[in-house]
């Protein structure tokens, strides 16, 4: 595991928590879509830059 993928995969968490977040105050779903694209490309590419798969 590198720098680049626990920093990806950190941002991703931290975004899915603003999604959590964004939810409970009834934010626009305009916002919490595009907030949500984010994350699961953050994380994506945290999984997939991950070493276990070389």
């Amino acid at each position: 595991m590198n720098g680049t993928s626990t920093v990806l995969i950190v941002v991703g968490l931290f975004l899915v928590g603003g999604i959590v977040s964004f939810v409970k105050q009834q934010m626009p779903k305009g916002l919490i879509v595009l907030l949500s694209i984010g994350a699961a490309m953050c994380l994506v590419a945290g999984v997939l830059r991950l070493e276990v798969w070389n």
